[in-house]
């Protein structure tokens, strides 16, 4: 299986672009669940039932992140270096607030003590807000360029600081992107749970969704009116990797030029938009399943958005236009890239197959009247 090094940078693209999507329908569906958690469980039996919907799941889809982090590593090494240089503090940050997840599921009910089990709910809130939020701000930096230069040795340096990254922009992607999983989770929860529980949840998602819609929107405008990216010259696209190698120009509203040059991109906007008003709909008839594959196909549309707008570029550089990474002189070597798509051409089916005989298994509601009655192994 070889392709021309061409098509290897392209096909890179798509598929951590497909690991992000994975991570964020999976994993950002638990996250969500766990920042909803002290809203639609009032006692401790409800929110107990919250997290036994997630319980068998959320550590495996933790594999999606992981694996977006290895992939990044192995495609694209110049833009693994420079953001955990750029970005360190704020990984940190995400670093250690994951650790809450796997301390909280695992020792929230170790102790019976309402002092315990609600500094644990706090816990899981904070070990899954901070990185929906940091992990949003992120990207909002990438359309407004990140500070950092690559010397004639091609060694990354980073100028700028964690809190010059909570600019107001970022911050609106942020919040973008915590809405987005809130509302995602409303829905799992709502087909997941029964009675007040998933009345609740069924609210606070349809909540989210509207303030998602309102934010995105936003976002949109501002996107362009602020100056984005573009090439003007740059080696062929088979040519080894160079960064140094093209000259870039900056203009208002460039983010916006791949959908004039290229329509059907408008699609994934779109997308965006008329799949997170379906979910709307859904939920409010009840029909929560409808609405978590609205969520689902939602998250899909704001990622490839995000993707779309900044292609080719994957790391602009505000210091210096003509060093900002892009997927032509970003990636390893042909042969790397050839390599690891055989890799990921085996385990990403394997992952799909074992997380879905996961969910279809373990499919079913999860009441409060199981919880109390201890009828299944729980939390």
């Amino acid at each position: 299986m070889i392709f021309d090094y061409e098509t290897l940078k392209m096909l890179w693209w798509l598929l951590i672009g497909v690991l992000l999507i994975g991570f964020a329908i999976t994993d950002g569906m638990d996250m969500g669940v766990a920042m909803l958690l002290r809203l639609v469980g009032k006692t401790d039996s409800e929110r107990r039932t919250v997290i036994n919907t997630i319980g068998a799941h959320w550590d495996g889809n933790q594999v999606w992140f992981i694996t977006a982090g290895g992939a990044l590593f192995a495609a694209w090494p110049m833009v693994y270096a420079a953001a955990f240089s750029g970005f360190y503090f704020a990984m940190m940050l995400v670093l250690f607030a994951l650790f809450f997840r796997p301390l909280g599921f695992d020792y929230r009910s170790k102790i019976d003590s309402k002092r315990w089990r609600n500094n644990w709910d706090w816990g899981l809130f904070a070990g899954s807000a901070i990185p929906a939020l940091v992990f949003g701000v992120a990207f909002g930096n990438l359309f407004l360029g990140v500070p950092f230069n690559i010397d004639n040795l091609l060694r990354v340096s980073y100028q700028g600081s964690f809190f010059g990254l909570l600019n107001p922009f970022a911050l609106l992607a942020g919040l973008i992107s915590v809405a987005m999983l809130i509302a995602h989770a409303g829905m799992w929860l709502q087909l997941r749970t029964a009675d007040a529980v998933a009345e609740r949840s069924g609210q606070y998602g349809r909540y989210a969704l509207m303030v998602f819609i309102v934010l995105f929107a936003g976002a949109g405008v501002w996107v362009a009116n602020i100056n984005g990216y573009q090439i003007i010259s740059m080696p062929d696209t088979q040519s080894h990797a160079d960064p140094l190698a093209k000259v870039v120009t900056t203009a208002k509203g460039a983010w916006l030029n791949n959908y004039s040059e290229r329509p059907w991109t408008m699609t994934f906007p779109i997308l965006g938009f008329v799949m997170a008003l379906s979910a709307l709909f859904f939920s409010k008839i009840n029909k929560p399943a409808l609405g978590l594959v609205s969520t689902s196909v939602m998250l899909i549309g704001i990622i490839m958005t995000a993707g779309v707008s900044l292609f080719p570029f994957i790391m602009p550089s505000i210091n210096n236009p003509d060093i900002s990474l892009t997927i032509w002189d970003a990636v390893s070597s042909h042969k790397t890239l050839n390599i690891m798509f055989v890799a990921v051409v085996i385990f990403i089916p394997l992952i799909l197959a074992y997380t879905t005989w996961c969910y279809v298994k373990m499919w079913r509601r999860v009441t409060v009247d199981e919880i109390e009655n201890n009828t299944h192994g729980s939390y």
